[in-house]
Order: structure tokens, then sequence, then C-alpha cells
């Protein structure tokens, strides 16, 4: 009777998921997207196709990306289909023997359609790329600078949880707690894709530690997240070298895991948008300088997308366009505990758990956002 009910309930949980796999198929319209990838591939096959390099090589990584998504969709919506018939005929045929077999594969078909449902949003051309991460405190000394690492912390978190491998490039201590910044990168399959919903303000309030009365204190960091770009992209974007201006500086910060302490540092500033660029994490300063230019490149990229500007002279320097962003989510860890991101309403009341890394909801929340607006 126990082992009937199971099988009833992993038929009914396999039952939600293939009508949420075929609304999901309706609302990504993956039929044009399986008519999209077909057209992309005649083009490949079409002769002349490599008469103009770039185009060709910008087709084949779109074409390689609405590959990857119906595959995906695909396997999912076969599984379901055969996991559920296997159910029907197990309870039908009252077979115990492929009940362990239906609960294995019941709940990895879950794990599978909600990796799905982030993978399939991910459209945007950098999507795929690894990202790079800068984290700076407001204004508020010790307390900004303790929250700015408590944030560094919580994505060292979510990466390990997601098998990302993480590096920091540029590490610089607070004075006596937390950090004034850190630069680091998040390698790994749509690392930028997942983390661009951590770009913009974080705001905190809490009791403060450091504040002898106990006051509730509130302060900010700011997060910027910047896809890092291939070597292609890095060969096409132009700086004139009388725009930067590279300073050579021993390597501060913890030591150890975080930087390579000599006197190799860079720090790299382009002098007509006042973007600076750090990296202490080479064992060269000419590798530093390499590194250091290359993430200067991919965030002038970035703003040159995000702002839909012609060129990269084009970009300003306006501090509320290149450093502070409007703040996007809130940590209030005390009168109440709660996490709320600002620009979709998801809220998560386990501020424990959204520090130890626990994001996946924000994150899957950001790109229904973004993908429900530009179906508008």
């Amino acid at each position: 009777m126990i082992v009937q009910l199971e099988l009833q309930e992993a038929k009914k949980e396999l039952g939600d998921i293939i009508s949420q796999i075929k609304q999901l198929g309706e609302n990504i319209r993956i039929r044009d997207v399986e008519r999209e990838h077909k057209e992309y591939s005649e083009k490949i096959n079409s002769d002349g196709f490599w008469d103009n390099i770039t185009d060709a090589n910008s087709i084949l990584k779109k074409s390689k990306i609405l590959s990857g998504k119906i595959k995906d969709f695909r396997n999912v919506e076969t599984a379901a289909d055969s996991a559920f018939e296997l159910a029907s005929m197990a309870i039908s045929e009252n077979d115990e023997s492929l009940t362990q077999d239906i609960l294995r594969e019941t709940s990895r078909i879950k794990k599978d359609f909600s990796a799905l449902e982030l993978g399939i949003l991910l459209d945007g051309e950098y999507d795929l790329n690894n990202a790079i991460i800068s984290i700076h405190p407001g204004a508020g000394g010790t307390e900004a600078q303790d929250w700015a690492e408590m944030l560094y912390r919580m994505y060292m978190r979510y990466a390990e949880k997601h098998s990302f491998k993480i590096k920091t490039l540029d590490y610089l201590e607070g004075d006596g707690a937390g950090i004034k910044s850190v630069t680091f990168s998040v390698s790994g399959s749509n690392a930028f894709g997942y983390l661009k919903s951590e770009n913009g303000v974080h705001r905190l309030v809490r009791i403060s530690p450091f504040n002898a009365a106990g006051k509730r204190m509130t302060s900010f960091a700011s997060v910027e997240v910047i896809p890092e770009i291939d070597d292609e992209a890095y060969t096409k974007i132009e700086i004139k070298p009388e725009d930067l201006r590279i300073e050579s500086h021993r390597a501060s910060g913890a030591g150890g895991q975080h930087v390579n302490k000599t006197d190799s540092a860079v720090r790299v500033i382009h002098i007509p948008t006042g973007i600076t660029v750090g990296c202490q994490s080479e064992r060269s300063q000419n590798q530093n300088r390499e590194t250091a230019i290359k993430m200067l490149k991919s965030r002038l990229l970035e703003i040159k997308e995000r702002e839909h500007l012609e060129r990269i002279d084009d970009i300003k320097g306006e501090k509320s366009n290149i450093e502070w962003g409007h703040q996007i989510r809130s940590y209030v860890f005390m009168p109440y505990t709660l996490v709320t991101d600002k620009r979709t309403g998801y809220e998560n009341g386990n501020v424990s758990a959204v520090m130890d890394g626990d994001l996946d909801g924000f994150i899957k929340a950001y790109l229904t956002f973004l993908f429900a607006e530009k179906e508008k």
C-alpha cells in the first residue's frame, strides 16, 4: 500500500512537470527556436559561409547556444514522458520492483527541469562567459567594509555550491576589519549569465558589532559584475595608450590564497572615464598589467552594450553610470530577517541561508523578469 502511494505521488509530480515543460515550451516558443536553429545550420553549410570571418563566428556562437537550449529542453521533455509512462505501467500492473528506479528518476528530472528553467532564460550575448566581480563598500568606514566582506563570502559560497572556480585578482584589506575592495573571477558554464543579477548596490540593516551603543545601522556596498571577454573581443577593442595611467605597487591583502605578495601589483586607470582596475594575483608585473587591461576592456565593453553606445569612446565618466547603480537588494537582519530584491519583489526570510550562498531564487526571479521585459 505504501509503495502504491509512493508511485501515485511520483506519477502526480511527473504529470505536473510535464505540464510545466509544455508551458515553458510555449513561453520560449521552442518551435520558433528550432526553426531559427535550422536556418543557422543552413547558413553554416552554405557556400561562402567563411567569406566573412566575423559574421561566421557570430552565427556559429548563436547556433551553439540555440542547439544547447533545444537539446536540454527535449532531453528533459523525453525523460519526463518516459518516466510518467513507466510509473503508470507500474501502478496498473502493481509492479513494485520499479519503485526505487522511478523515485530516483523523478528526483533527477525535477532537478534537471529546475536547471532547464534557469538555463533557458539565458539569452544574452555574454551569458555563457565567465564573470568578473568587484565589490566596493559605501560610506560608513568599518561597518561598510565588513558588509563588503560579507558579500564576498556570500559569492564564494555560491560558487562552491555550483562548482564554479574562484580566482581573486585584487584584494585590499579594510581598516581593522572587512575589505576596502576586492575583484575576483568566477569561472564556469553560464557564470556571467547567472551572476549578472547581482550587479548594483546592496543594502544591509543590522545591529552593528562595531557600534558600542548597539544601534541599528544601515550600510551599502556596490557589486559590479562584468563578463570576461574572449581573446577575439579583446583584440578588437582599441584603447589609446595616452588614455591609460598605469601604476605599480606592492600587493596588499590577507596573503595566501588572496594575493601574490610582491611588488608586482598593477593598477590601471582609464583617464577618459575614471575607471580603475587592479590585479595582483599573477607572478609578474607584466602578467598583472595584461590581466588588468583585459578587465578594463571587459568593463568598457559591458558599459557600451548596456548603454547601447556606438563606440567605446562614447562612454562618459559619470559615477552613477559606472560605479553606483540604484539599490537592487535589501538585507534586513534586525528587527526582523528578510532579504528583498527591489526589482522583482522576490523575498527570502532565511537570511543565514542567503548569506551562505543560497541565491538561486533571486537569480531565477531576475532572469524571469528580464525575459518578461523583453517580451513586452
